[in-house]
Order: structure tokens, then C-alpha cells, then sequence
């Protein structure tokens, strides 16, 4: 099973979001750590890492494949996540 490790900037972007959004992408990410390169997850076209689809939301995340390491680097909604 992948360890889950948060940017600063992701806690902040989590924090933000309301009590049941929160939750979600909590539960999300905790499936992920299980199954890493599930169906939702896709690779980002011009830059390095993944996305990973919950709702209108995106976290965008990177593996470690060596270490078993999930980044999370950015939580937002799909309309501002990629600006």
C-alpha cells in the first residue's frame, strides 16, 4: 500500500472546501493508495504527474514508484485546477 504525502498547498486547497467535499476526497485518495493506476487516474499532457477525477473536483498528484509515495500537490475545481 502507496503512502499518502500532502504539499502545503494542498492542505490549504482541502481545507477550503467544505465538511462533505472534504470527506469525499478524503475517501478518494484513501482507495487510491490501494490501486494507484485505477481507470480514473490519468497522466497530464504538458507537465509531469496525474490527475485524479473526484466529482467536479481534481487532485493532482505524482508517484514514487520506488519508495510506494503518492504526492498530492493541488486540490481544486476542474474549472481552476489547471491554471
Amino acid at each position: 500500500m502507496y503512502e499518502l504525502v500532502y504539499s502545503s498547498l494542498a492542505v490549504h486547497q482541502l481545507e477550503k472546501l467544505d465538511e462533505h467535499m472534504q470527506e469525499r476526497i478524503l475517501l478518494a485518495l484513501e482507495r487510491l493508495r490501494i490501486r494507484p493506476m485505477s481507470s480514473n487516474v490519468k497522466r497530464l499532457v504538458g507537465m509531469e504527474g496525474y490527475r485524479f477525477r473526484v466529482g467536479d473536483y481534481r487532485v493532482i498528484f505524482d508517484i514514487e514508484q520506488e519508495k510506494l509515495r503518492i504526492l498530492v500537490l493541488q486540490i481544486g475545481h476542474r474549472k481552476n485546477i489547471y491554471d
